[in-house]
């Protein structure tokens, strides 16, 4: 179940999840521009948490579960810069948010105790037919490799969700959380891009500052506004509904040049239907 404000915040989180990754998929050097968008969005989160209520962490297992999202985060990251060097945006998009859907439904109904209902098997059902449509439509165009890093990058987001929504029941306050798990994925993402990282992210930063500033704050924005959502409803819920983004991704890749075969629009609207199915309240 998931009431009307944690519904509206999850949707406008999809859209800004959305936006920033579209920004994330026109640059050139996409594994340093992951980066720089990172550590703006850490920047802007550890702004936020001292105008934050409580106290950051009033249980230690609140700060465990922060460092592992923020392992599973530098994951993502890296992921999905793979993804997008090697695929276009709205097929390793949808691959990525639907698998993680695919991934931490199971999860939350025998870890979280989420109910199983005729509905969601109904939704997992739709959004497993969406994914194959999609993958259709990767094997048309030859993009397989960045696929297959959106399904790593799917399970990667599936893993952080079920991390930070673990150490909001730890009590952890959602600005914090997010910003201490960005400090541990930022020198990972770093290490990651070899000798040469921070140069790289300097450089991506210097050209285009305005642009790259602008999604890490967006990034921030959206998670944020997920972590908050989170704290009212389930984690299956949360992050089925969040992944109708996907029917966003679409109308930004069009926007950004792209143009999306039938079998890649089919599969977006049945990953999001799906994703409806699995989260809508029951009642």
């Amino acid at each position: 179940m998931i009431g009307l404000q944690p519904l509206l915040l999850v949707l406008f989180s999809a859209f800004l999840h959305a936006l920033w990754n579209a920004v994330l998929k026109r640059e050139e050097d996409t594994q340093a521009a992951a980066v720089a968008v990172l550590a703006i969005a850490a920047v802007t989160a550890a702004a936020i948490v001292p105008l934050s209520r409580g106290p950051a962490f009033p249980l230690p297992a609140g700060l465990a579960w922060a460092v592992a999202a923020g392992i599973c985060e530098a994951g993502y990251f890296t992921t999905l810069a793979l993804a997008f060097r090697r695929a276009p945006l709205g097929l390793a998009y949808t691959v990525a948010r639907g698998g993680s859907i695919i991934a931490v439904w199971p999860a939350s109904v025998l870890w979280l105790g989420e109910a199983v209902t005729g509905r969601g098997l109904s939704g997992a059902a739709v959004l497993c037919a969406g994914i194959a449509a999609v993958g259709l439509e990767t094997r048309r165009r030859g993009a397989s490799t960045g696929v297959a890093w959106a399904g790593f990058s799917a399970l990667c987001i599936a893993a952080y969700h079920l991390c930070y929504k673990s150490a909001l029941a730890s009590a952890a306050q959602p600005a914090a959380l997010f910003a201490a798990s960005l400090a541990v994925a930022l020198p990972i993402g770093i290490s990651l891009l070899g000798r040469r990282g921070a140069a790289r992210v300097g450089a991506c930063l210097r050209a285009r500052p305005l642009r790259l500033a602008g999604a890490g704050i967006v990034a921030a924005a959206s998670f944020l506004l997920l972590l908050v959502a989170l704290e009212g409803a389930g984690a299956g819920v949360v992050v089925t509904l969040r992944n109708t983004s996907v029917v966003f991704a679409q109308a930004l890749a069009w926007a950004i040049g792209e143009r999306p075969g039938r079998l890649q629009v089919i599969g977006a609207l049945l990953v999001a239907l799906g994703a409806v199915l699995l989260g809508w309240p029951v009642g």
